[in-house]
């Protein structure tokens, strides 16, 4: 079973989420705390996925993510949030966020977005705007990307469409037919020719460099 928190001030939107998620069947919500209980809660409960309200009232969702991130073993966090061009969204994934899920998103969608988060892939909302693309990686990001996805090898840019679509490295090894370690290998290529430190920075850059189209499907 997937063990998921979802840290939310509003209750609807807390019970939604439970509902949903274990109505998937694969997936337990372990504990649904607001913002002042959550990382207490989260350390004890050691969750695979914390799905985190990017703004509430008592507690800024940033800081309860870069809290988390300070744990010995950090959960995989994704922020929640109800708008697709939030400027809190860059930071968020500046901070560590696997990606971010707009609340309005689908029961059938949600589910998988959590089964990709869980075993290591990217989600990033097939809502992500030029708008949230421009403020993570910054003006002029369009030439400078395609620029750092010249670095790559032709093998290294098919793996990194395959990131932007969210695969873990398994999948992608059994896309491309090879091994989970050749994968590995070719990921961790890719993170240093495009200067970057996670998956979720490579697949903006992945986006922005026009890899993909604007629902976030490769071209």
């Amino acid at each position: 079973m997937i063990r998921v928190v979802v840290v939310d001030d509003e209750e609807l939107v807390r019970t939604g989420f439970r509902l949903i998620l274990q109505a998937a069947g694969d997936m337990e919500v372990v504990a649904t705390p607001t913002g002042a209980q959550a990382v207490r809660e989260i350390s004890l409960l050691k969750p695979d996925l914390v799905l985190l309200d990017i703004r509430m009232p008592d507690v800024d969702g940033l800081t309860i993510l870069r809290q988390l991130q300070g744990l010995k073993q950090p959960p995989v966090v994704a922020m929640l949030t109800t708008f697709d061009s939030d400027e809190y969204i860059a930071m968020a994934l500046r901070s560590g966020a696997a990606g971010f899920i707009l609340k309005d998103t689908g029961p059938e969608q949600l589910a998988q977005m959590v089964r990709t988060l869980v075993s290591g892939g990217v989600v990033l909302s097939p809502k992500v705007t030029r708008t949230v693309v421009d403020g993570y990686l910054g003006s002029g990001a369009g030439s400078a990307a395609t620029e750092q996805v010249g670095l790559l090898t032709e093998r290294e840019r098919t793996v990194l469409v395959l990131i932007a679509e969210g695969l873990s490295n398994t999948e992608i090894g059994a896309r491309i037919h090879v091994s989970v370690g050749t994968v590995k290998d070719h990921v961790s290529a890719i993170l240093t020719k495009l200067r970057v430190g996670s998956r979720v920075q490579a697949a903006l850059v992945a986006q922005r460099a026009g890899l993909l189209d604007d629902s976030g499907e490769p071209l």
